[in-house]
């Protein structure tokens, strides 16, 4: 594909003519016609908070309240049911996450399963005192730390990054010592889409003694991943971003198989047990990654993941990775030339290399201008206190998409809508 270069004429029309070409080029560009697109939604900018659903996935959930639901009814626990969290786990962990099978497990939500694992985390670290994050990590991820923390007597390392960049290995070092029982980070930052140096970070934690904790939310389905190949321990992420699971979609979470039958996270529920239907006074956990389930897992909301793995399957993370880049390249260089002479400012690193699959633009009137473009069908994310993030999905983002919603919000800015 050719590369996204800034336009050489400062008009919608020059943009326009690159996104039509750029489209022309890109070999993943037919599956977008497997989204739904209704017309009301002129360009859609927010996959990185909600994926488009897939057509095929409308007919899926008919069927399967036709048949494995209506007709089958309770028989469907054994007739797949049961297995379906590992085996939802597995697929994934094929596609997107370069990890064997028997890691990777699909049930409750980010938030249960990032308790769980960093419970179990410093549990198997007895004696170490201290926990390493950082201040701009998502909410959830650093209420749950601190939680955990306060719970079992730790201490939590707060790392500072630039927010218009991330955690660094370098900053990560400053802090682990022999106290050090976990490190817990984001993979791409939620805010500024920086990409953070998984391979260095888990190598330097373990010279320590210390495990790591990645959060793929933002990198799952849109950054090739090699797990495996880094010696990450534990992962937690969600489905419903760049991996289309829908709204509440089922997280995952991925335990390295070394460290499976050692750890014991805290909610022993009935589908973790050895042997679920024998009902009996005590928990005896179940072996593998079946030891990290608690209750009764969500089959129905794990439909649209299977639909969505079937495309990324087919494109390949590779290719969906470099559309990735070419899209994110797109917009910085039309924020450059476009909009920073209006006083955007671009809040995500400039190097692709650590660069997730989004864009931050920052400019005082962002929040009103968001919501003048909502009501044009033109849909972006915003961030407080001046950050519209651009999220790029990039099987179903097209480049003539994204140039719309650029020419609107250069149009919103130049015509004071936002005041």
């Amino acid at each position: 594909m050719p590369a996204a270069s800034p336009p050489r004429r400062s008009s919608s029309t020059a943009m326009i003519d690159q996104a039509v070409a750029l489209d022309a080029a890109d070999p993943i560009a037919r599956f977008r016609s497997e989204f739904i697109l209704p017309e009301s939604v002129v360009a859609y900018l927010d996959g990185n908070s909600l994926g488009r659903p897939l057509e095929v996935t409308r007919r899926r959930l008919a069927e399967f309240v036709d048949t494995e639901w209506g007709e089958r009814l309770i028989r469907s626990w054994d007739e797949g049911w049961m297995e379906r969290p590992t085996a939802s786990g597995d697929r994934l962990a094929a596609a997107t996450l370069g990890a064997a099978p028997g890691q990777t497990l699909v049930a409750d939500s980010t938030t249960v399963l990032l308790y769980k694992l960093i419970f179990a985390a410093v549990g198997a670290r007895p004696g170490r005192t201290e926990i390493v994050a950082d201040t701009e990590n998502f909410p959830t991820d650093r209420f749950i730390l601190a939680s955990v923390a306060e719970q079992a007597g730790l201490t939590v390392r707060w790392i500072a990054p630039d927010p218009a960049a991330g955690v660094t290995a370098e900053q990560v070092a400053s802090l682990l010592s022999e106290r050090t029982a976990l490190v817990a980070l984001s993979h791409v930052s939620y805010k500024s889409a920086y990409l953070a140096d998984l391979p260095a970070i888990t190598a330097l934690a373990h010279e320590q003694g210390a495990l790591v904790l990645w959060d793929l939310c933002h990198s799952a389905g849109v950054v090739d991943l090699h797990l495996d190949a880094a010696g990450v321990d534990l992962a937690v992420g969600c489905t419903y971003k760049y991996l289309n699971g829908g709204p509440g979609a089922p997280a995952f979470a991925y335990v390295a198989a070394a460290l499976q039958d050692s750890l014991s996270q805290p909610i022993t529920g009935w589908m973790g047990h050895a042997d679920p239907f024998a009902m009996g006074p005590e928990h005896v956990r179940a072996s593998g990654i079946r030891g990290f389930l608690s209750g009764t897992p969500p089959i129905l909301a794990m439909l649209p993941l299977h639909d969505m793995l079937d495309l990324i399957e087919r494109a390949g993370i590779a290719a969906i990775r470099e559309k990735s880049i070419l899209l994110t390249q797109f917009v910085t260089a039309i924020a450059d030339e476009w909009l920073a002479p209006l006083g955007v400012v671009v809040r995500s690193p400039r190097d692709s290399a650590v660069r997730g699959a989004h864009v931050c633009l920052e400019h005082d009137d962002m929040d009103a201008v968001v919501r003048g473009l909502w009501r044009e069908g033109v849909i972006p994310d915003f961030r407080p206190p001046r950050g519209l993030r651009a999220g790029l999905s990039p099987l179903s983002t097209s480049f003539a998409e994204v140039a719309t919603a650029m020419t609107q919000l250069r149009g919103a800015l130049l015509t004071g809508q936002a005041s």
